[in-house]
């Protein structure tokens, strides 16, 4: 079925941030495709649907139809909004392109692990849209891999779709691991400090992005990395004066890696990833 077909009534278009549904039609119209993809679908089968009537949602309960009935593509659709769309931890990506299967295995295990099994640091932030505080950390020298996901909350398997609903208690994170003789952690918060900028001081919001899934943090996993965290914090308080900064500093709970549409999808988009790259990052969705 055509995606105008599946889409017989969506009053909430307007209403969605163009990310989210974006990422959610990916699931709809395919699990390969990108939420860009899949967002240029749902521009051409707007177009398609013309005059037809947005006003609501009605499962239909009658008589049986043939498969193919407007009443069956109805129902299948909603049953695909309501069934819970689970994050395929078994195909997401592994080192050395991304640290995302291997976050997974920790999380299923209910794990929160200080070093990769490789033996290196692991390090979570919060800083917004993770696509572009990702790859800021792509760039960095010394970090090995990362990956993005979903920390700091209540719900096991977050998704996406979830997750920015704000019921769960996650924020969007970046987890990545360094190698410690080549960059330390200090370093790293303050490669977070310089991409956060003036939004260290908006409660629950980065850019134009705001709810509780976009607050800002430093999470550590050692007495250690929360020293330094603490050390930047107070440097960046005293550069902000009487102005407090919003941003959490806490221990790192369960790191749920994200979707594999979602990891390192400014890369794939075509940004550059290399050590020490200083193209700005531009952060669409």
């Amino acid at each position: 079925d055509s995606i105008e077909d599946q889409l017989d009534t969506k009053p909430l278009l307007t209403m969605v941030r163009p990310r989210a549904l974006a990422a959610g039609l990916a699931t709809l119209v395919g699990t390969t495709a990108t939420p860009t993809a899949a967002f240029q679908s749902l521009g051409g089968a707007c177009a398609r649907i013309g005059q037809r009537s947005l006003t609501s949602l009605r499962p239909v309960v009658s008589s049986p139809r043939p498969r193919g009935s407007a009443t069956a593509v109805t129902m299948n659709f909603w049953s695909s909004l309501t069934a819970k769309k689970e994050v395929n931890y078994e195909g997401l990506a592994g080192l050395p392109e991304s640290f995302a299967k291997e976050a997974a295995t920790y999380a299923l295990r209910g794990e929160i692990p200080t070093h990769s099994k490789d033996g290196h640091a692991i390090a979570t932030f919060a800083g917004g849209c993770f696509w572009g505080l990702e790859l800021a950390f792509q760039r960095v020298p010394g970090v090995v891999a990362t990956s993005v996901g979903y920390a700091q909350g209540h719900v096991e398997k977050p998704t996406y779709g979830e997750v920015c609903s704000g019921a769960t208690g996650h924020t969007e994170t970046v987890t990545l691991i360094y190698d410690e003789q080549a960059v330390d952690f200090e370093t790293l918060c303050n490669v977070f400090w310089d991409r956060l900028g003036n939004d260290a001081l908006r409660y629950h919001q980065v850019g134009a992005d705001r709810g509780s899934q976009y607050r800002h943090g430093i999470y550590y996993n050692t007495e250690a990395q929360k020293a330094a965290a603490d050390k930047t914090f107070q440097e960046r308080q005293a550069a902000f004066g009487g102005r407090a900064i919003q941003t959490e500093i806490e221990p790192v709970g369960i790191a749920w890696p994200a979707e594999e549409y979602h990891q390192q999808y400014l890369q794939k988009g075509g940004q550059s990833a290399k050590k020490t790259a200083v193209e700005p990052i531009r952060c669409y969705g």
